[in-house]
């Protein structure tokens, strides 16, 4: 039985993460620590401040870092791989990251890429997993996106929206695996252009709204229209579509 630390554990992805761990020794380390639940130890922590965190790696085998957050990803992996080195004990440090984190020029990307050296540079044996956007992301920024009376869309923005759930299983097969470095981009089985995914949720939803060509300016829009957002060759991909997903959830909104 392996001892699993899990952080970001109660987010959308670890909520479907942990279960999956289901047979192993598993401890969810939060900023709102509780008692065990269905066999998973949870304690507190905080990753920002560094409070807790090297009691929380102390005598676990793998590391599963999921948590994060729009700004100091780099800072929070960079201290949580330091405690887990200074174990001596962990075998594997798995990460969860974002597709195009070394070619979009915009600064979550930057701080996805800082915190992926963080990891590599850490000398312990690692993992990263580049994913899309989630299905559960792309929904709310189109919910926002289509309640504006005219909605801007910025040309050539494409997206490959992959399911939470297929992220989870890969996650899990990954980290009880051996080591393997950065591994094959995760994405959604299909190519969405932004616009496409506003009139999709907006026929879903029953509703008309006028659009406005935009374009993205500077380097961030160059990276975007060049595709630098996208998997890259031999790519894994998800098994269900955006269409499956939105049928699924946009009726429980209405």
């Amino acid at each position: 039985m392996t001892s699993i630390l899990v952080t970001g554990g109660t987010g959308t992805l670890g909520r479907l993460v942990v279960p999956l761990l289901d047979g192993h020794r598993v401890r969810v380390l939060s900023r709102h620590g509780h008692g065990p639940v269905d066999g998973v130890e949870h304690v507190t922590g905080d990753l920002l401040t560094g409070e807790g965190v090297e009691a929380a790696v102390d005598g676990v085998e793998i590391v599963l870092h999921l948590a994060g957050g729009p700004k100091g990803d780099a800072a929070t992996t960079g201290r949580l791989v330091r405690a887990a080195s200074a174990t001596g004990g962990v075998r594997h440090f798995v990460h969860i990251s974002a597709i195009g984190a070394d070619r979009v020029p915009l600064a979550w990307f930057r701080e996805k890429l800082g915190a992926e050296r963080a990891v590599a540079d850490s000398g312990l044996p690692w993992t990263t997993l580049r994913a899309a956007q989630f299905h559960d992301l792309v929904l709310t920024v189109v919910a926002k996106m289509a309640k504006l009376p005219v909605v801007p869309i910025p040309g050539g923005l494409r997206f490959e929206p992959v399911d939470a759930r297929d992220v989870a299983e890969r996650l899990v097969e990954l980290t009880l695996g051996a080591p393997a470095g950065l591994v094959p981009d995760l994405a959604g089985p299909e190519v969405h252009g932004l616009a496409d995914l506003v009139r999709g949720y907006l026929a879903a939803r029953d509703k008309r709204r006028p659009a406005l060509p935009v374009r993205m300016p500077g380097k961030a829009g160059r990276a975007y229209r060049a595709g630098g957002n996208l998997a890259g060759p031999g790519a894994a991909r998800g098994r269900r579509p955006w269409e499956d997903f939105l049928a699924e959830r946009v009726p429980a909104d209405r």
